[in-house]
């Protein structure tokens, strides 16, 4: 009889967030990230619930990149009893550990805070993990390089290949018993301001692909233009421009186009901060890490030197006092939490600040709703007035669009057995089915939240 084995799809399916893929075999378990819902309530209360898998029974984590949504349920795995090792690349493994404790302090402090204002339903609210829960998972990393396949078992080899999206982010290649397995992760984009284009697999057998923007072309936008015209308008305005940023990446180019505006004199030397003390951590990382992003030592030292770093909530308060026009860049980047709901509770309510949105905002976010035109959001247990301006640049996105997508796979030679669409929106995952079997004539599986695949090797 042949050997077989189980993939349960325990989350980014149906979805785009919440990143779980566990492969079941006789050998052992392998769950291929382990992140967190974000986004619709009912889609963030999963979080709460334990996983339909004996935790105690994984053997080890594979980490494609370091987002929370596909490493922040670790602290979680472990308190239900995983005892293996979590491997991913040493930027990864970097990353996740600086959004591991950053959110376990964010966890504690809105817990704290719902506590003191009694604006929660429980009694005591609770932090989804703390900062010693975060640091024990730290405990348990492990890192590997790229380009190098590693053996897990008697029959099973794994290997991260580089995939732009973030620095450290990888897709990740599975060998069981001669059958290959190929794990998208989050696709880069070519021709990004500080990263590679992402290496593309050769062969799948069985083909885990995201579909973020699987009905989607990015447009042809001129970023720079835009991103100059709004300073412009800002500093015209006397008014404030305020970017909610993930810290990670997204950060670091609108650093890096914000700095090269500026050296090319088409913008004025106006202020800019960055409030976010994981993006600052971030930098670090970029700086440690050189081999994994384009900047040279030069640019990355200019870069910085143009922005202020906020390190405290003194200096927040002082931002926020100040009159004079800036551009605040602060955590996070679908408004969900951080620094920026600070400034939005100060500033949303003006005409003159505009709220600047960059990249994909999941359903269910803030983000998505002032970017689908709210006329106000609530925060810390309020309801704000939308008067700000509220501007939009999609193709400031890390995520690969249909067309980079469909170049990704290009260059596998056989045709897959299986292909599944993961983290993605319905629509974005059914037109993404279609295109694939339109150009590569492949049928393509849309998985549910814990499906239970059985396949045979």
């Amino acid at each position: 009889m042949k050997p077989s084995i189980r993939i349960h799809f325990l989350g980014a399916a149906g979805v785009v967030t919440g990143s779980k893929f566990l492969i079941e075999t006789s050998e052992m378990n392998i769950l291929f990230d382990c992140g967190m819902f974000q986004g619709l309530k009912n889609l963030r209360q999963r979080n709460w619930l334990p996983l339909p898998f004996k935790a105690e029974a994984i053997d080890v984590v594979l980490l494609t990149h370091g987002h929370l949504d596909h490493v922040g349920y670790l602290p979680r795995l472990l308190k239900q009893g995983f005892k293996g090792k979590i491997i991913g690349t040493a930027p990864t493994l970097a990353i996740a550990e600086i959004i591991l404790k950053d959110s376990a302090k964010i966890h504690e402090e809105e817990a704290e805070r719902a506590n003191k204002e009694k604006y929660t339903r429980h009694n005591p609210a609770l932090p989804f993990y703390t900062l010693h829960e975060a640091e024990k998972t730290i405990n348990h990393f492990q890192m590997e390089s790229p380009d190098t396949w590693i053996s897990l078992s008697e029959d099973i080899l794994f290997r991260f290949q580089y995939n732009g999206h973030i620095i450290g982010a990888t897709f990740i290649e599975l060998d069981i018993m001669g059958k290959r397995f190929v794990f998208s992760g989050d696709i880069g984009r070519p021709n990004d301001s500080l990263l590679r284009d992402p290496n593309r697999p050769r062969w799948a057998d069985v083909l885990f692909v995201e579909s973020t923007y699987g009905n989607k072309i990015h447009p042809q936008e001129d970023v720079d233009v835009l991103l100059a015209q709004l300073i412009k308008e800002t500093i015209y305005n006397k008014g404030n421009l305020i970017i909610p940023s993930f810290a990670v990446e997204r950060l670091q180019s609108l650093m890096f186009l914000i700095w090269k505006l500026y050296e090319k004199n088409k913008i004025p030397n106006i202020p800019v901060y960055v409030d976010s003390p994981m993006g600052y951590n971030v930098l670090k990382v970029f700086e440690r890490y050189r081999e994994w992003h384009k900047l040279s030592k030069v640019s990355y030292s200019n870069m910085c030197a143009h922005v202020t770093i906020i390190e405290s909530y003194k200096e927040t308060w002082e931002t926020i006092d100040n009159k004079r026009s800036k551009i605040v860049i602060a955590g996070s980047g679908m408004v969900t939490g951080g620094r920026v709901l600070t400034y939005l509770q100060h500033l949303i309510d003006d005409p003159n600040t505009t709220v600047l949105l960059v990249g994909y905002m999941a359903e269910g976010t803030r983000g998505r709703q002032l970017k689908d035109g709210a006329h106000d959001i609530k925060f810390f247990g309020k309801y704000y007035p939308v008067k700000a301006r509220i501007a939009y640049i999609e193709s400031l996105s890390a995520h690969a669009d249909q067309k980079e997508l469909l170049d990704w796979m290009s260059e596998i030679r056989n045709i897959p057995e299986k292909v599944y669409l993961v983290h993605g929106e319905p629509d974005a995952l059914n037109t993404f089915r279609v295109k694939i079997k339109d150009i590569y004539n492949w049928n393509a599986t849309i998985p549910h939240l814990n499906d239970v695949e059985h396949l045979y090797l």
